[in-house]
């Protein structure tokens, strides 16, 4: 921040001692965090998109039949309805692996790095570029 930009509201205030550094490395953490997020709602849509495709087969399956295709009916019905997508697993338990696996500890480890070096103050580099690039006196710039 430049010497005469006010500084960010309170709850985004750089601790004291808290270097330059510091606050680049804790907003390349959390850049990395929230990359892992958006990959983590593709996962979930992956897993809903998938769950509609197979219920969505109860109608081919009935429309297959209703036209007389009871052998390509049963064909959908035996070998897609209800597929593991890979081996033993469903959407959900692939959702629930990335979870466990690394969602969860991923944001365990950022929230833990924060609370050491920031005494757990979330997006310290935003708070502070939106503090220099705010325009003085103009209402829609305010701190808050």
């Amino acid at each position: 921040m430049n010497a005469g930009t006010p500084p960010p509201d309170p709850r985004h205030r750089r601790p004291e001692g808290v270097t330059d550094t510091t606050v680049e490395a804790l907003g390349a953490l959390s850049k990395a965090l929230e990359t892992a997020e958006r990959a983590r709602g593709a996962l979930y849509e992956f897993h809903q998109l998938t769950g509609s495709a197979d219920l969505a087969l109860d109608d081919a399956v009935r429309l297959l039949r209703a036209a007389g295709h009871g052998r390509r009916a049963d064909q959908v019905e035996r070998e897609i309805l209800g597929r593991n997508v890979i081996p033993g697993h469903w959407t959900f338990q692939i959702v629930e692996e990335y979870n466990a696996t690394y969602y969860d500890v991923f944001r365990a480890i950022e929230r833990e790095i924060r609370q050491e070096l920031a005494e757990g103050r979330d997006h310290l580099h935003e708070a502070e570029m939106k503090a220099a690039r705010r325009t003085q006196g103009h209402p829609d710039h305010t701190a808050d």
